[in-house]
């Protein structure tokens, strides 16, 4: 590991960097902010990833980019400089960005960049953590925090859910964006094709929750750096007509500091996260409730930075530098660790 020097090796597998949209894209502002610390960057796609006799290698290019405001839709925000085949073992910081779904693609990288974490890449978030810690599921851990609840299959059962609780949000578990999210009331005459379909006639899990109506003030997105929310949160408003809050289904983004209750929740879920190293986490929040915990690829980064005059990254990067120099510390003979 290269903790010796400054410049680090930051690797960072993502969806394809000219699809993305500079100005509010959260893993651009951690290339941005790792470019700025003078670190090397090391690109890559999930189809780049690839094993050779149990070691873990990337195609990777050498990248640079540049900030682009909202309003500059021409300029080049990023450029390639040599492609290679890269020796994963060799990164210091290997984010793994790309959007859901958790498919067997998905697995499949998780698997492979699990290698390069047993030869002391630090990988963000942890593979097997991604593993276990579905975003729709990962809440169930903290019974206290979320609305009422249920994940089945069977439609009988969700639909008894629906008649008790009146008026429920229906998720499948593998998506993102507030893609396929149905609002029900137990009067709803399509309830029974709205279950056949998300639950494919009962052969898949999908969640119940009970609406809540705070979502009208926003559903607020948090972030967690190591545990640590930032102070601010992001409170995307829905649009009219619309239940969801998401950005991508068209909602609006506004700032809002945290209040006692945003606190609470996030002090319930700290020990988990760092245990189980989830460095930068996205908690999805509406009223007094966690509905959604992020460890693919949270995003709202820029939003927050800009709203308030943050550097959300550079607080990330502190704490993955400060990371690494602890675990680089070596251990004096009766298994402590030197303090410095």
């Amino acid at each position: 590991m290269n903790t010796e020097t400054t410049q680090l090796k930051v690797g960072m597998v993502m969806d394809p960097i000219a699809d993305i949209k500079p100005y509010k894209d959260s893993s651009f502002a951690m290339l941005l902010e790792a470019q700025r610390r003078g670190h090397k960057l090391f690109y890559m796609e999930p189809t780049d990833l690839f094993l050779k006799n149990g070691r873990p290698f990337a195609e990777t290019a050498e990248l640079k980019v540049w900030d682009r405001a909202q309003s500059d839709v021409t300029s080049q925000f990023y450029g390639f400089g040599a492609s290679e085949e890269t020796d994963l073992g060799s990164l210091d910081i290997l984010f793994i960005r790309q959007d859901p779904p958790f498919n067997n693609d998905y697995l499949y990288a998780t698997q492979m960049l699990e290698l390069a974490e047993t030869q002391g890449v630090l990988v963000v978030n942890k593979p097997q953590s991604l593993r276990d810690a579905n975003e729709k599921l990962f809440a169930s851990h903290f019974p206290d925090c979320i609305p009422p609840t249920l994940v089945a299959a069977d439609a009988a059962r969700l639909k008894h859910f629906i008649q008790d609780h009146l008026d429920v949000i229906l998720k499948p578990l593998d998506a993102m964006g507030g893609a396929s999210i149905f609002r029900v009331t137990a009067q709803d005459p399509n309830i029974n094709v709205i279950l056949e379909t998300m639950t494919d006639h009962g052969r898949h899990h999908i969640m119940a929750q009970v609406y809540l109506p705070e979502i009208k003030q926003g559903d607020k997105r948090i972030l967690l750096v190591n545990g640590n929310p930032i102070p601010y949160a992001l409170a995307r408003i829905p649009a009219d007509g619309e239940t969801r809050g998401n950005i991508a289904a068209g909602g609006t983004g506004v700032g809002v500091p945290l209040n006692e209750r945003d606190h609470w929740l996030c002090q319930q879920i700290a020990p988990t996260l760092q245990k189980k190293g989830l460095h930068f986490v996205g908690l999805d929040v509406i009223g007094d409730y966690i509905t959604e915990i992020n460890v693919t690829s949270p995003t709202c980064i820029r939003e927050l930075d800009a709203q308030y005059n943050l550097n959300i990254a550079g607080t990330l990067f502190d704490h993955l530098e400060n990371h690494l120099k602890t675990q680089s510390t070596p251990a004096e003979p009766n298994g402590f660790q030197t303090m410095h």
